[in-house]
């Protein structure tokens, strides 16, 4: 008689199930809680300048004019384009800030009517800014 049989040794087994179930949800959670910029809605081509950026030493409020003639502060877009509008756009942009101190840079289209930037330009002046200049692209070289 046979007291010690053989036993038939099993192979370990890794179920990989709960592991494909934990990637897949880190993989949902990253795509949901990502943000996306939203630059690229608003597509403008700024004239070109021979003079270099100057260096600013606080954050500027961004006024865009596209095209069309629509008017966006830091990227929010402004109901209309009247200046009492960009006015208040401006003042509740620069929240506690003194207006002396924050610079405002405005980024026009090149095909922008010139009314639409002198507009700005009064907006930015009626709300007490001192420091207003224009965004630019680099002139290429010939």
């Amino acid at each position: 008689m046979n007291l010690n049989p053989r036993r038939r040794r099993e192979e370990p087994e890794i179920n990989l199930t709960p592991l494909i179930d934990v990637v897949f949800l880190m993989l949902i959670f990253f795509m949901v809680s990502t943000t996306f910029l939203k630059e690229a809605d608003l597509n403008i081509s700024l004239p070109e300048a021979s003079q270099q950026p100057s260096r600013q030493q606080s954050q500027p409020i961004r006024v865009t004019i596209n095209t069309e003639g629509s008017f966006f502060v830091n990227g929010q877009k402004l109901v209309n384009s009247k200046i009492g509008t960009i006015e208040r756009a401006l003042t509740e942009a620069r929240g506690d800030r003194s207006a002396e101190d924050v610079p405002v840079v405005i980024r026009a289209d090149g095909a922008t009517d010139h009314e639409r930037v002198v507009t700005a330009m009064d907006a930015a002046q009626g709300s007490g800014f001192r420091r207003v200049g224009m965004a630019t692209v680099p002139r290429q070289q010939q």
